[in-house]
């Protein structure tokens, strides 16, 4: 090699994937489910978010990425998303992406409901492909009771979680084939809600909101008569007290002379 081409091979950086940055091109509507408050995560109210997906596929792989937005917050790249890539010539399927995988909010069940969609669209043309398994990181669960939830939520999807300490240190995640992991999740806590069900919704919302409106403003006119009201009264209070004084005076004056 020629010293002009070692110095292009050393300026020419890495080129990413031609899909590393591909944005969501369909989406839908969740509902997560109010639930009761969580010691360690702490309240659940009913939220709604935005559900991403985008595929694209080639003759040597395949890659599916899915990710949730949060109205009015914004997180880091790296949370709530879920990629999905198929390599065809190993036969091949690896979840998670090189970052790792975390959602927020947490306890809300949208990791089991982000890997049951990756299952299913893997399953739905690459069964028999092996998985890649992988080592679970253990800066992502800090506390004993995350390290179960995060074992659980893999357990429940198919995998298998193997320790390879005594003390819980090191872990790795595996199994064998696509078909033998499972696509359900809690649909009590996530719900895909239909365009027409969305629109329903937000309908019943604005009514809601018109029919509050139109309550408000008829408690505030009682409140402005109760207010005349209670002016005339303080008036006419005061006409009498000052017509009592002036009597008990009188009255006095006539008794002192």
């Amino acid at each position: 090699m020629t010293q002009a081409e070692q110095t292009s091979s050393v300026e020419s950086p890495t080129q990413p994937h031609p899909w590393a940055e591909l944005s969501p091109e369909h989406y839908r509507l969740l509902r997560l489910a109010p639930l009761p408050t969580d010691r360690t995560t702490g309240t659940r109210p009913l939220r709604f978010v935005q559900f991403g997906r985008v595929e694209r596929h080639s003759g040597e792989q395949s890659l599916l990425r899915l990710t949730i937005q949060l109205p009015g917050q914004v997180l880091r790249k790296e949370v709530n998303l879920l990629e999905v890539w198929a390599d065809h010539r190993n036969k091949e399927i690896r979840f998670g992406a090189d970052s790792g995988f975390s959602t927020e909010p947490l306890n809300r069940g949208l990791g089991r409901f982000l890997l049951a969609q990756g299952v299913s669209w893997a399953k739905k043309k690459w069964a028999h492909y092996r998985v890649e398994g992988g080592a679970l990181a253990m800066k992502d669960v800090p506390s004993e009771e995350a390290r179960q939830r995060r074992d659980h939520f893999l357990r429940a999807q198919g995998f298998d979680v193997i320790y390879e300490d005594s003390r819980m240190l090191k872990a790795r995640y595996s199994v064998g084939r696509v078909s033998e992991l499972y696509d359900d999740w809690h649909k009590e806590k996530v719900q895909i809600l239909p365009l027409l069900d969305a629109s329903a919704m937000l309908e019943q919302a604005d009514q809601n909101l018109a029919t509050q409106a139109s309550e408000i403003r008829r408690l505030e006119q009682r409140i402005e008569t109760f207010r005349r009201d209670d002016t005339s009264l303080r008036f006419t209070i005061a006409c009498l007290t000052v017509f009592a004084v002036f009597q008990a005076g009188l009255l006095i004056w006539i008794a002192t002379h």
